[in-house]
């Protein structure tokens, strides 16, 4: 496969906060493309069981778990003047967001985080532990000063480049021509195509030679912050199509309002979806900052009043082994596993299909994303598998665009330049395929137990996705 030739000069420090399953892909990605001294590169985890893959790069590894009391004078000394890559967990985007402004730092996430136990915080209304609220607090910071890229890995991340290229290649197959530029050009063409809703669909595949055992957690990537997400409420932003409000959602009453929650957790919601490999597939309604930040871009309003919004979910099958695994959680009234286990060198084979399916226009739905299977990943880059990958590539890709764009401030991946972000990534997405379906969630619902539940006038209302 064709490497991305894209590389730049960088000759500021850069700190690495976090070493597990993306920390460990993303430095080598970060060492062929970014051209900075690697004496002025640190990386810092609690665990140091993978410090030697750091010191063979020649990377300065520090043992340090940062909390509310040291960050600042752990990371200000060696991270002042250059970049700040926070791959971790139970450390505070907000929080790192205002240091990095204070010294003139760049900053990249690949999730919007709380302190240790934020997410869990019973303290706290069940509004206040949503990642609505986290973006809703760092998109408080000034939008002036140095660019911090917020959710820049594959979901959220790369979606958000990929809902953009399909908004163009269906406006294209619908006798348009378009080139739209601006947030409220993106929103009209969304409207004007009827697209009325995205499901972020992803269906992975990859399997390996040792079987989950009981008590364990297996899958593709971080665990931890699985885990932390699918025990948040269910989040998707709603659309203005929409005719029925779930019983258990929730409006937020500050903020951008386009996103409503569930008063249940993601790892018990599933919604029905559709990828090209897979078919139809059930998947879980996980909470995900795409999730707001696309229906909050492609929001139109006027006087006040909402006149567009698509509705926009995660929908998530995972590998089978994390399947068993979100089961045996449920079966233990949520408690965690006592065994958590990545999976990589053990997985034989499979892919992760991961795209937006563009639903409710003309065409019906049309799915647009990657497809990597192990075996590619293996081959393009060390430490990877194919989840990892798609990851790992996407921060690459968004630490370039911030060093060619210092001055941006706190931005979404929304915000990015799409084609930049795709050029740089796309060698590493395997397969990007392009795929109309004539599927919907009302596809061989003949049999349903509760019939009144649907509405067959428009098969994409929401209350045909969601699973009762």
């Amino acid at each position: 496969m064709r490497l991305s030739p894209t590389t730049i000069d960088y000759d500021g420090p850069i700190v690495v906060i976090g070493f597990g399953s993306i920390g460990k892909g993303a430095l080598p990605l970060i060492l062929r493309h970014i051209r900075t001294p690697r004496r002025r590169m640190v990386v810092i985890d609690p665990d140091d069981s993978a410090r030697r893959l750091a010191e063979l790069e020649g990377v300065r590894f520090e043992k340090v778990a940062l909390n509310p009391e040291n960050y600042r004078e752990v990371l200000a000394p060696i991270a002042k003047g250059g970049f700040l890559v926070n791959l971790s967990v139970d450390v505070s985007s907000a929080a790192l967001i205002r240091l990095c402004r204070e010294i003139g730092t760049l900053y990249l996430d690949t999730c919007i985080e709380p302190w240790a136990g934020g997410y869990l915080d019973k303290s706290k209304p069940l509004a206040a532990r949503t990642n609505y609220a986290l973006r809703e607090e760092v998109r408080a910071i000034s939008r002036e000063g140095p660019t911090a890229v917020v959710a820049h890995g594959a979901n959220p991340g790369t979606v958000s480049h990929l809902y953009k290229r399909a908004l163009v290649r269906l406006a294209a197959d619908l006798g348009h021509t378009v080139a739209p530029h601006t947030r409220a050009e993106w929103a009209h063409l969304a409207r004007e195509l009827g697209v009325k809703g995205i499901h972020i669909a992803e269906r992975d595949t990859q399997w390996a030679d040792i079987p989950k055992q009981p008590d364990e957690f297996v899958n593709t990537w971080s665990i931890e912050g699985f885990v932390a997400e699918g025990l948040q409420p269910a989040e998707l932003g709603w659309g203005s199509h929409e005719r029925q409000v779930p019983p258990e959602a929730t409006f937020h009453e500050h903020g951008c309002r386009a996103a409503i929650f569930l008063t249940r957790p993601g790892a018990t919601t599933r919604v029905r979806s559709w990828t090209p490999r897979a078919g139809p597939i059930q998947g879980y309604l996980i909470t995900h900052n795409e999730s707001i930040s696309i229906a909050d871009y492609l929001s139109i309003e006027e006087n006040g009043e909402t006149l567009y919004r698509p509705t926009v979910h995660y929908a998530y099958h995972p590998c089978d082994d994390a399947i068993l695994s979100l089961h045996e959680l449920q079966g233990r009234n949520l408690r965690r596993q006592s065994k958590f286990r990545l999976m990589n060198d053990e997985i034989v084979d499979g892919m992760d299909e991961l795209g937006v399916l563009l639903y409710g226009h003309s065409r019906n739905a049309f799915w647009y994303g990657s497809q990597l299977t192990i075996h590619q990943a293996r081959a393009l880059a060390p430490y990877q598998n194919a989840t990892g990958l798609q990851v790992t590539s996407a921060v690459v890709a968004g630490m370039i665009w911030a060093i060619e764009n210092p001055r941006r401030g706190v931005v979404d991946a929304d915000e990015l330049d799409h084609d930049r972000i795709l050029s740089i990534q796309e060698p590493y997405l395997g397969r990007l395929v392009g795929a109309y379906t004539d599927w919907t969630p009302m596809d061989n619902r003949d049999g349903d137990l509760f019939p009144e539940d649907v509405d067959r006038d428009d098969p994409w209302q929401f209350r045909n996705v969601i699973m009762r």
